[in-house]
């Protein structure tokens, strides 16, 4: 029997918590083609997702059928034919559906497709979340989307200060596991005109009060949408913070360095994912989102020195010429955690994980992982 207050320690990865959303990168269904002054037909755009898609290295690929798409009945039609495929060929990239706002004529057509497609979706975006109807748009949802496959979440997009206003009950359903900030959408509903360089600082108070919002809730946070576009991409190599700040110094250009700024930023917020809509910003954001295998070993051996001084739950260790106490333990985990969620921690640590959650009480582990799979 388990003592009171503590988790039992599974030898599954499910006790770590879920995957988070990560980097998503948004694939044009059916796509303009610049050179030709024309969209693709479903054989080119069918071609296009065989060569790039199916070997993306992102977490998520948003499919968007709303704002950015135009030719969406052309676009439904591609994603019925190319989804199970896509399934089939890179079963780990996680399948998103950004779907029109709420119970419009497009909206409903997007759910048969959802219907139709329910094996080889796991999110729903909603658009314009709860603008029009409430907190009932995402239970509506929910409850379909129980119906098809229970397995498939909501992330709803929170663009207006109306949806920011109720984000507390668009986050209390369980389908809904992260929520995302329109950062675009919702700034031009405030009237304020962000900056590329500057938008995080811009919003800042806005994206605290969805932050905080959501802590409360258990739920994570999917951070803005970059729109500086570079020229050079940054090789797959680079993973460490100094590696990749000297290949920013020697060949990055500006938009490379202010992205990868942004995504640090977001990243020490604590946020669950960001948004990308150019493949070149894929790894950059990863490498600011994930824990570097050199932070992961760091974290490992503070908790061990912790574990081996009875300090874990009360005490101080001296570490590195620093004191460090159990708050800084619960930090040391959360790297872990966050590292796993992002897909990045090797077996090894993995386990170890385990053992430290098995040492500690619920309590701590809602104060320091509030996502709720652990509970």
């Amino acid at each position: 029997m388990n003592s009171p207050g503590k988790i039992k320690c599974y030898t599954n990865s499910n006790m770590l918590g879920e995957n988070w959303p990560g980097i998503q990168l948004y694939y044009p269904p059916v796509k303009y083609s610049p050179a030709q002054g024309i969209y693709e037909d479903v054989t080119q755009a069918a071609a296009r997702m065989k060569k790039h898609a199916h070997h993306t290295n992102a977490h998520t690929l948003i499919f968007d059928l709303e704002d950015g798409c135009r030719q969406k009945e052309m676009s439904r039609d591609l994603l019925r034919q190319e989804l199970p495929e896509l399934r089939k060929v890179n079963p780990s990239v996680t399948i998103a559906i950004r779907s029109n706002s709420f119970r419009t004529d497009e909206y409903e057509l997007d759910m048969q497709l959802v219907s139709d497609m329910s094996d080889c979706i796991d999110v729903v975006m909603l658009a314009k979340a709860g603008e029009a109807y409430g907190a009932a748009e995402v239970r509506d949802l929910s409850s379909l989307l129980l119906e098809l496959n229970p397995n498939i979440t909501i992330q709803p997009i929170i663009e207006h200060p109306k949806s920011l206003k109720i984000a507390p009950e668009l986050m209390q359903y369980s389908t809904v596991k992260h929520v995302v900030f329109g950062i675009h959408d919702f700034s031009k509903a405030m009237g304020i005109h962000i900056t590329p360089e500057h938008w995080i600082e811009e919003l800042q108070f806005y994206m605290n009060q969805l932050m905080f919002e959501a802590r409360i809730a258990g739920k994570g946070v999917i951070g803005g949408v970059e729109t500086l576009i570079g020229a050079n991409i940054m090789p797959e190599k680079f993973i460490e913070p100094h590696d990749v700040r000297r290949w920013l110094d020697l060949h990055g250009d500006y938009e490379s360095r202010i992205v990868y700024k942004h995504a640090c930023q977001e990243a020490a917020m604590g946020l669950t994912g960001k948004q990308v809509i150019h493949p070149g910003h894929i790894h950059l954001c990863k490498t600011a989102y994930t824990p570097s295998p050199t932070e992961v070993n760091q974290k490992v051996r503070i908790l061990k020195a912790a574990i081996e001084a009875d300090a874990l739950h009360g005490g101080a260790i001296k570490f590195e010429g620093e004191m460090l106490d159990p708050p800084m333990f619960g930090k040391a985990l959360q790297t872990l955690l966050r590292a796993h969620a992002l897909r990045a921690l090797n077996q090894d640590d993995m386990d170890f994980a385990l053992q430290v959650l098995e040492l500690l009480p619920a309590q701590v582990i809602r104060q320091n992982w509030p996502y709720g799979v652990l509970l």
